[in-house]
């Protein structure tokens, strides 16, 4: 018998509703009835011992050791190695003479160019290489100020932090990938290197947002360095929206890593935690979308009746707070119209085009918060005709979602693929032709 079994068939004997046993674990009714059917991994031993106190079930037959097992501590971060970086290891040496220094100036002259040319930048005394793309700036940005590999001057005073952070989210939120090449690799640079807990909030944000760009990116290695500095640097100044973020977006790297379970028990043990219950309206918001998250996960193993079940969830939440979008420069909103958003992405992923479709068609994309989530609209739109076998309308939403967002359009790396299936599979026309040249996909 399996532990969510064991936890329904003592739940009945003992004549107790699902809402009863939610009152008594913090759960609602719909995350225990997924829990009692296997449909959500039940294998958190802080979950487990929660039941079986509930229930007087001994753990020993949910499979838990018979002593107290505490969560182990946080840690603080001021003795880990976050928040600050290592300084630079690699720096052209400056007062050096002789053959040696020679040799290294040398090396590190080839390396910069090696460097710019695998990103397709010109270097000094060498012809243009093509155009590089704002997507490949980003990223080569971001993996250098989070290694510490240069030893640039910050470009921003501690001061200009909060502001700079703001800025850096509204070129994420309008889709403009140059800008944010030039600013978020300086923010999180500035961050570590201003001194005091009182800018651990801004540069977990920071990475928070550095997370959201590399997951869409596709960059997962990146991605997991990101989402882990945003959880610890969240913890430390006591931020617990900015914890249940770092916590969404690590089960979206699980999840993408096709860790289902722990995508699960990531998402549904922060939706979980009662200082979001406690943080009012924004609190909720999280709530919601660490709910969506998990809903997500259920469809990508195909049960589309718990996919739903759990957007009906969220779309509760988001139906309390009348409409209003929260969290739209750390999570990229929250309110109805993102729920119905998130909708379309799980239907297809559950193996439902057409009520992706369906779904689609019930969301007018202006009511969605930034450019950003309109764009996400059309692409899922194509995603869902091209699993539909619609070819002509999936090339008419991609050219939809250039219109919205170019730079977004051009630049991930799921819109490139669907164009080089596109071109493969079948007939070509100008316009696609047209589309996969200024996403880069036509040399």
């Amino acid at each position: 018998m399996t532990p969510g079994q064991r936890v329904r068939s003592t739940r009945l004997a003992q004549g107790m509703t699902l809402a009863q046993l939610g009152s008594l674990t913090g759960y609602s009714a719909a995350q225990i009835s997924r829990l009692e059917r296997g449909k959500s991994p039940m294998t958190d031993v802080i979950v487990l011992r929660r039941f079986a106190r509930a229930l007087d079930i001994p753990p020993q037959d949910l499979g838990l050791a018979l002593g107290p097992a505490e969560p182990p501590p946080r840690r603080d971060l001021s003795t880990g190695p976050y928040p600050r970086l290592p300084a630079p290891t690699v720096e052209i040496p400056r007062h050096e003479d002789g053959d040696d220094a020679m040799r290294r100036r040398t090396l590190l002259a080839n390396l910069a160019i090696t460097a710019a040319a695998a990103i397709g930048a010109p270097t000094t005394g060498t012809n243009p290489a093509k155009e590089v793309q704002p997507g490949d700036l980003l990223v080569a940005g971001l993996r250098d100020a989070m290694l510490g590999l240069d030893a640039i001057p910050p470009a921003y005073s501690p001061d200009q932090l909060p502001t700079e952070l703001a800025r850096a989210a509204a070129h994420f939120n309008a889709s403009s990938y140059g800008a944010l090449a030039v600013r978020l690799p300086h923010l999180i640079r500035a961050g570590h290197q201003a001194f005091g807990a009182d800018y651990h909030a801004v540069l977990a944000r920071s990475y928070l947002l550095a997370t959201r760009v590399l997951i869409k990116l596709d960059e997962p290695q990146l991605g997991w360095m990101a989402a882990d500095r945003a959880r610890q640097l969240a913890q430390a100044s006591g931020a617990p929206l900015d914890v249940a973020e770092a916590a969404r977006q690590q089960a979206v790297l699980a999840r993408k890593a096709g860790w289902h379970d722990q995508s699960l028990a990531l998402a549904l043990n922060a939706a979980d935690d009662p200082a979001l219950r406690e943080a009012g309206a924004v609190g909720s918001a999280q709530r919601g979308l660490l709910i969506q998250c998990a809903a997500y996960t259920v469809a990508h193993q195909g049960d589309q009746e718990g996919m739903r079940q759990l957007t009906k969830e969220a779309a509760a939440i988001a139906g309390q707070l009348i409409g209003t979008t929260h969290l739209r420069d750390t999570a990229g909103g929250f309110n109805p119209a993102t729920v119905q958003l998130h909708l379309v992405s799980a239907e297809y992923k559950a193996g439902d085009p057409s009520a992706a479709i369906a779904a689609a068609d019930d969301l007018h994309p202006m009511t969605l918060p930034t450019v950003e989530r309109r764009a996400l609209y059309y692409t899922d739109k194509a995603t869902a005709y091209a699993q539909w076998g619609r070819r002509d309308q999936c090339i008419g939403a991609l050219l939809e979602a250039e219109r919205c967002a170019a730079e977004e359009t051009h630049t991930r790396p799921a819109v490139k693929a669907m164009l080089t299936g596109l071109l493969v599979s079948g007939r070509t026309t100008p316009e696609l032709r047209g589309l996969a040249g200024r996403a880069g996909v036509l040399s």
